[in-house]
């Protein structure tokens, strides 16, 4: 295996939201794949229990900082999938995992996990 067939993948953790204190935990730090492999990314959430409706973003950071969007899933959405990422939301666990299929160089990165709890106004607008 070469060198250059080689990826990192960091996996960190951001939340935002209301004022309620929040909790994302990561299971995983620093993963080495081949390029052309899959990865799944976990993450476990906490929410407070007046909230019904959120949305999970996932975001990566590239070593020279820029932030990059890749997927957002609401929480009453099947689960999202666009091109390479797909998301696997475990409302009952308070679990999501992010896969990246086929993975190429450009994907070493850190990644980024963060919650937003939704207003019932927010819903309506959704059209959920």
């Amino acid at each position: 295996m070469s060198l250059s067939s080689l990826l990192w993948v960091f996996l960190a953790f951001i939340i935002s939201g209301s004022g309620v204190a929040q909790k994302v935990t990561q299971d995983q730090s620093d993963i080495i794949k081949q390029v052309g492999q899959s990865v799944i990314l976990n993450c476990q959430y906490e929410i407070s229990w007046s909230t019904y409706y959120y949305s999970i973003y996932w975001y990566k950071q590239l070593p020279r900082g820029q932030m990059t969007f890749l997927i957002h899933q609401y929480s009453e959405d099947n689960n999202a999938g666009n091109g390479r990422y797909s998301v696997n939301l475990q409302k009952a666990y308070k679990s999501v995992s992010l896969t990246i299929s086929a993975l190429q160089l450009e994907d070493s990165a850190k990644y980024f996990c963060a919650r937003r709890e939704l207003s019932r106004t927010v819903k309506a607008a959704h059209g959920a």
